[in-house]
Order: structure tokens, then sequence, then C-alpha cells
């Protein structure tokens, strides 16, 4: 196969369930019938279906990593069992090329009452390999997940971390050209979380892999292009994965209610100077940045703390500023200025989230909360050392 070999293709993929077992039953029962007389177009949706994927299409390249997100019910799952042959599409067509490893739930694929040496060879047949050349990987393996002591142990007695260690021990040492992990990573010691991406990164250049997270630093670390998904249907498709983290925070928002103002404290605006000339989002290396925030006040606050906060694109905070507490006044335009001086981040994408803090009865509650309010960019240098910066304005 060549280097940028099309290794897998997708194309109007769509899956429906039923909501009701006994409707579902019947269903089948009445699509079986019309399957065996050749009639197997698709169908519209009967009373209590619903679309699980919709009309899902997209290429995915070797040495490519997808990382597909989206929140519960989204239909990622659904998704991956399609791709891995465990379900079949009520519509379009899936192609892969070579084998496939997949960790799509916890356990599955292993024989509990069998060691986890003998699932090894179980698993290694199901992706096509010889007891020969199981052989010849068994120590790797073994070595990989840290289960020597543990080998010759029925799974079913293993820890859902244990078997997340001898599950993608398997699935990376066999070398897939295909390789499908759901979120699997997330249990488990991050130190075996780590070890795995860095196995993930040697896969890649081999393989294909499409990887389902919930947490943003995991799908920023190793994925080189996003897939967001909302009720079954892509929602955005893009090769910029900060762009993919943000429309995710952007609709977690929308669902969790994230961003919330205050009856008396509402933020008008956020404009970036870069050496005191207000820039559109792009901020160059080594210039001083400074942030504005400007808000508006029906009444007047008191006692209240500016924070702004700077998120790299797996969301972690790099920077902070706060400012003292002060009192907002009951204006339609009073400004804070925030100066982070010179060189403070490194060449990337970043997020500003701006968070207002009332400080009262000896207790601070957070009054409003604009996350992720708007992104810049800085430009240039591109440091390989970095520390987070945490600022407090002195009154």
């Amino acid at each position: 196969m060549k280097e940028n070999d099309v290794l897998i293709k997708v194309e109007g993929l769509s899956k429906k369930f039923c909501k009701d077992l006994k409707t579902s039953l019947w269903y089948g029962v009445k699509d079986l019938a019309s399957g065996i007389r050749g009639n197997t177009s698709e169908r519209e949706l009967r009373p209590k279906e619903f679309w699980a994927v919709k009309d899902i299409n997209f290429e995915l390249r070797r040495g490519e990593c997808l990382g597909l997100i989206g929140h519960n019910g989204a239909g990622k799952s659904t998704l991956l069992k399609i791709l891995n042959g465990l379900i079949n599409p009520d519509a379009g067509k899936v192609t892969i090329k070579g084998r496939v490893g997949a960790l799509i739930e916890l356990g599955a694929g292993f024989n509990g009452i069998l060691s986890g040496r003998e699932n090894i060879y179980n698993n290694g047949a199901i992706l096509g390999f010889t007891r020969k050349e199981i052989d010849g990987k068994l120590d790797e393996i073994i070595a990989f997940s840290e289960l020597e002591e543990f080998i010759d142990m029925p799974v079913q007695n293993y820890s859902s971390g244990m078997k997340v260690r001898l599950g993608f021990a398997i699935a990376a040492q066999m070398e897939p050209d295909v390789l499908i992990i759901d979120e699997v990573l997330a249990v488990g010691d991050m130190a075996f979380a780590m070890k795995s991406f860095n196995a993930i990164s040697q896969i890649l250049k081999t393989s294909a892999v499409i990887f389902v997270s919930h947490s943003m630093p995991f799908i920023s670390r190793i994925c080189d292009n996003v897939i967001l998904m909302d009720k079954g249907s892509i929602l955005l498709k893009t090769e910029d994965v900060g762009i993919g983290i943000q429309s995710y925070f952007d609709k977690q928002k929308q669902l969790e209610s994230l961003n919330f103002g205050n009856e008396n404290i509402n933020l008008n605006f956020v404009k970036i100077y870069s050496d005191d000339e207000i820039v559109d989002g792009i901020i160059e290396y080594g210039k001083k940045a400074v942030f504005e925030v400007n808000v508006s006040s029906n009444t007047g606050y008191k006692n209240v703390k500016v924070a702004i906060l700077i998120y790299n694109m797996a969301q972690i905070n790099v920077a902070l500023y706060e400012s003292s507490y002060i009192d907002i006044e009951g204006t339609n335009n009073q400004d804070f200025k925030f100066d982070f001086g010179k060189s403070f981040l490194s060449r990337s994408n970043y997020f500003i989230t701006v968070r207002f803090d009332n400080f009262e009865d000896g207790k601070s509650l957070v009054i409003s909360n604009y996350v992720n309010y708007r992104k810049f960019q800085v430009t240039g240098e591109e440091r390989i050392v970095f520390a987070p910066l945490y600022l407090i304005e002195e009154k």
C-alpha cells in the first residue's frame, strides 16, 4: 500500500433505531421479509424510530488520526460499531483496507474465563495473524501491558484498568492498518495513557487511527483532523483541531449553559492589543499583549474581581490575570485592561474566558462567566519550554 492510501472510506452512512423494543422487533421482521424480496432501499423513519447516524461521509488516509467528538448521544459509538462490523447500516457504504484493531468497549472481545495470555492468541487470530506471528509478538504485548504477573489469570478477575492495558497492548503491538479507539484510554492511570499516546504516534507511521474521546487534551495531543457529531449527523468536519475543539465547547455551552451573565454585569467586548496597536486576533510573539475588557452594569456591583483566563487548544489554562476586588459602576462603558507583558505565550491558537467573582459574607461567588468568549492566535517563535502564567493585580 502507498503511504497516502485511503484506508477508510465512508459514503452516505445511516443507521436508525427504534425506541420501543416490541415495535423494534416487529419492524425487524418486516425489514427481514422485505430484504428477502430484494427491497433494500432506504426507508423513511417510522413511528418511534430515530436516526442514530445520518448521511455520514469521510475519508481517512494512512498516517492520519481522526478525532471523533460530540456529546453523549451524538452517534459516535454507533458509527464505530458499524465501522468495526458489529452492526449493519440501513444505508450507505463502508470500505476499509487492511487489518482492523478496535477498542470500542471495555473488555469487548475478551473471553472472561480464559487467561490474558489465551486472549492474546484469540484476539490475534481475529485480526488475521497466525499462531507463529503471535508467538513473535507475545513478549512485546505482555511487556507493554505491564501485566507480566497477572497474564495467566482469568480476564474476568482483571480490573477495568488491566483490561484496558491488555486490550491496547494487543491492538498496538499487532500493528493493524486501522486502529479504532473509543474512550477506553480514559480508564486507568495517566502514565499508561501517555505511554499509549506515544505508541499511537508510532502506529500512525503505517496506520490510520480513529480516536473517540470527551477529553479535549487527548484529542489535541494526537489528532490532525476532527469530526464533531450532533444528533447522528456531522456538525463540523475540519483539519483545524483547535476550531473543532472550540466548536465542541460552544456546543457544550448550549447544552450546559456554561456561558452566563448577570443582570448587573454584562460583558460588551474584549479588545486585543499588540504593542499598543489594536489587532484582529493575532499577536506576534515577543510583542506586548494587552486585553481590554468592556462591561456594562445596570445598578453597579460591590467587591467584584475581574479575571481573564487564557486556554490553549486542549482547554488547559495557561495564563490567568485577576484584578483586585473593585466596584463595578452603574454605566454602559467601563474598561479593564490586563497587561500580560511580552512573550507570554508560544505560537498557537488560544481562547479567552472572562469571569466575574463577587466577594460577600466571606465567600467568593462566580456571578458572570463567558467561556471561550473569543479566539486569538500567537504567531512567530515557537518555544519548547512553557510554564503557566498567573498574575494578580495589586491595589
